[in-house]
């Protein structure tokens, strides 16, 4: 039995289908992907979260810390030019 134009016509329609059926399976794998890189951004985003809410807590600390600097400078400036106490005794 010699191929005949149907047969060949034939045989390239399935040719094609099953090129365009392992494209579309291969595909398929990419969401797997896509999952598990969204995942990744989801924990990067999670610990640049993590990290701000630490640098604002840090800020405020130092902020606070300056504040108690600058009243013990102050004080201390207070001290030094208030006029010196006779001695006792």
């Amino acid at each position: 039995m010699f191929p005949t134009k149907q047969h060949l016509t034939t045989a390239r329609t399935l040719t094609l289908a099953i090129v365009v059926a392992a494209g579309l399976a291969s595909c398929a794998t990419y969401d797997d992907e896509f999952a598990g890189i969204n995942s990744r951004l989801d924990q990067l985003d999670t610990r640049v979260q993590d990290a701000a809410q630490s640098a604002e807590s840090a800020n405020q600390s130092a902020q606070r810390a300056n504040q108690r600097l600058d009243q013990m400078e102050s004080r201390v400036q207070q001290l030094e030019t208030s006029p010196g106490r006779a001695p006792r005794g």
